[in-house]
């Protein structure tokens, strides 16, 4: 029987940040593999926003977010590292010669030196609207923006408040034939330039507003009846589609067994990016430390940090940190 194969790092979770950390590790010459629950490397941002144009990344002052993923998984792929979808890990443990040893709910076996934890808030799943007959119209509800063409001079109702609602609408404007935001909250909550570009657009906003109620022809949308929570006065919106942004429910799950120090948002790390744990790091939004930013740009900086004390813990002579890609000898 051969011997299973042992990476000197292996990555869990390949979205922007786990894609950027891959790449930083092979700068350090470590052999690594990256692994992923979904079926394609991107994480969230391939399923929930591919055509979100992202602007907090610094030197990027704009970028739809598939033209991100797409240039990170290129970038990942410079040092060819092993990767792997499809498979979501459910159990870790440390062998009595310090290895690791990672198993999938498949039952397939992973083994590396080290790990670092890139999975973001964990695994996800949508929170659902909530409304008479959705269970008519399942083609017209959407939870992501994946083809802009199929809104193209429709009447879109986005139902939610927050950024990825706000950020829908924005996308959709440009497209649609018009644009109806429906919250339930008072005032809209996404970031307070958003909120304020899409005050000044032209979408219509109803706030202290809930949907209640679908109906159309067939399976042909054709309205909502919406509801003020103030009055209970309803109205019926004209609407071919909805967009759907009431957030996800995220957990860590099998990770919270993983022997590791966890708090409410994830995993306990310190300045290095350490866990608990000898040997297994975290970064981008499932690490925690004080004053912690959750945006790509932060994980982008905390990946190469975790590889870099992966490779001291392996190694503890080893140079502090990567040579400058512009002249890692790979690029000369």
């Amino acid at each position: 029987m051969s011997q299973p194969e042992l990476y000197d790092v292996t990555i869990i979770g390949a979205g922007p940040v786990g894609l950027y950390t891959a790449f930083y590790s092979g700068l350090r010459a470590m052999k690594t593999k990256l692994i992923d629950a979904e079926p394609a490397v991107g994480g969230k941002v391939r399923y929930f926003y591919p055509e979100k144009i992202i602007r907090d990344i610094g030197g990027s002052p704009e970028i739809k977010g598939h033209e991100l993923i797409a240039n990170l998984k290129k970038q990942a792929e410079t040092f060819q590292p092993t990767i792997v979808c499809n498979e979501k890990i459910v159990h870790l443990e440390q062998l009595p010669g310090g290895n690791f040893i990672l198993e999938s709910e498949s039952g397939t076996q992973h083994f590396s030196k080290t790990v670092i934890i890139a999975c973001g808030s964990g695994t996800y799943e949508v929170n659902p609207l909530e409304a008479e007959n959705t269970a008519n119209f399942p083609s017209q509800l959407h939870y992501s923006l994946t083809d802009l063409e199929a809104f193209r001079d429709k009447k879109i109702v986005i139902s939610g408040g927050g950024n990825a609602a706000l950020d829908a609408a924005l996308t959709l404007l440009p497209v649609a034939k018009s644009v109806q935001v429906i919250y339930r909250g008072d005032d809209l909550k996404g970031h307070e330039e958003t909120v304020r570009e899409l005050k000044r657009s032209n979408a219509t906003i109803h706030v202290a507003h809930n949907i209640e109620r679908l109906s159309g022809e067939a399976d042909k949308l054709r309205q909502v009846m919406i509801r003020c929570k103030e009055t209970g006065r309803t109205q019926t919106v004209p609407c071919d589609a909805i967009f759907v942004g009431h957030g996800v429910k995220v957990e860590l799950g099998a990770m919270r067994n993983w022997g590791f120090d966890t708090e409410e948002w994830g995993i306990t790390v310190d300045s290095l990016m350490q866990t608990s744990i000898p040997g297994i790091f975290a970064c981008g939004d499932v690490a925690c430390y004080p004053r912690k930013i959750r945006i790509i740009l932060a994980g982008l900086h905390e990946g190469p940090i975790a590889v870099n004390s992966a490779v001291k813990f392996l190694e503890p002579q080893a140079a502090d940190e990567a040579m400058v890609s512009t002249h890692h000898e790979s690029f000369e």
